[in-house]
């Protein structure tokens, strides 16, 4: 039999919890999905958010300002060459009269565009590539990264070089040369980070229920890469625009009329000392181009890095 005292401590032990209690049990952070949580921590990252507003108001420049402008970018008046920044001519004239306001705004879109499609070859190719090698592995796996040694091998100015020989200078010569050797990064890059999701248990399930080599490879380990590759992605952009400033740099580009920030840099710099405005604007669009692309980079490898997340 139970004493008073007893039978007091076990009505104590059992009694309902009120909501008083509860009060102290708060929600630390809001339940997000994967994407979510990194964009929230991407906008924390000042210099991110920074790079990413510079890079969208670049674009948005290089869109419009060809269409608005009174110039356009080929259409010579010598009355006017090598005229210094005005309000008629904001960033001068060339030495054959061309408004260089026009021109640079055009030569960032040849950039931009050459460098988006860089991307999207290594998207592609690289991300197909090194997926297939690393689900198949064993002798695939080998066959396939010997392949890449050997492409990988090649020099990229040689490359270039011959293609420029057999089909001549250009948007297209520098777009393949590109294409040849451009997405072997991001294909080591993808066959290491599946090597390591190929095991995991979702892997394993999706096998047992018959699923396709390819149908795993798309749906199941490309997804869950995707935080890796669009940050490889954001270094590949102004990787291609620096490698197409090169080349116009040393005569092996986009050729005149035709702008790009390679070939103006080029001009530029050979009257450095008598027209600085020539060398100046161009550098300063291109220097704030690359610096964008690897401050987002830079956030975006924070934001997607899952131990990262808080």
């Amino acid at each position: 039999m139970q004493t008073p005292n007893q039978s007091t401590e076990n009505n104590y032990k059992f009694a309902p919890v009120s909501n008083k209690s509860l009060t102290g049990e708060k929600i630390v952070r809001p339940s997000l999905n994967y994407w979510q949580d990194a964009w929230r921590r991407l906008k924390k990252n000042r210099l991110a958010m920074a790079g990413l507003i510079i890079l969208v108001a670049l674009i948005v420049f290089a869109i419009i300002v060809p269409f608005v402008s009174s110039y356009d970018y080929q259409t010579q008046n010598l009355k006017v060459k090598n005229v210094g920044p005005s309000g008629e001519h904001w960033f001068g004239t060339d030495d054959f009269g061309r408004d260089l306001w026009t021109r640079v705004w055009w030569g960032t879109r040849i950039s931009l565009f050459i460098g988006i499609i860089a991307a999207i070859i290594d998207l592609v190719i690289g991300v197909i590539y090194g997926g297939i090698s690393a689900y198949y592995g064993g002798k695939v796996d080998e066959v396939m990264q010997r392949t890449i040694e050997i492409v990988y091998a090649i020099p990229f100015l040689l490359i270039a070089i011959l293609l420029i020989m057999v089909i001549g200078s250009g948007i297209p010569s520098i777009i393949l040369a590109m294409a040849i050797t451009g997405w072997v990064p991001m294909a080591r890059l993808v066959r290491g980070q599946m090597l390591t999701l190929k095991e995991q248990e979702f892997v394993l399930a999706s096998r047992t229920l018959g699923a396709s080599p390819m149908r795993i490879i798309m749906r199941s380990l490309i997804p869950n890469a995707l935080g890796i590759i669009i940050v490889q992605i954001t270094f590949v952009v102004p990787a291609a625009i620096f490698t197409e400033a090169f080349l116009s740099f040393i005569g092996l580009g986009v050729k005149p009329p035709l702008a790009s920030l390679g070939n103006l840099l080029s001009d530029g710099a050979n009257y450095i000392r008598l027209y600085p405005h020539r060398l100046i604007f161009p550098t300063i669009i291109f220097s704030l181009i690359l610096l964008s692309f690897n401050l987002l980079g830079d956030g975006l490898r924070d934001a997607l890095d899952p131990k990262m997340r808080k």
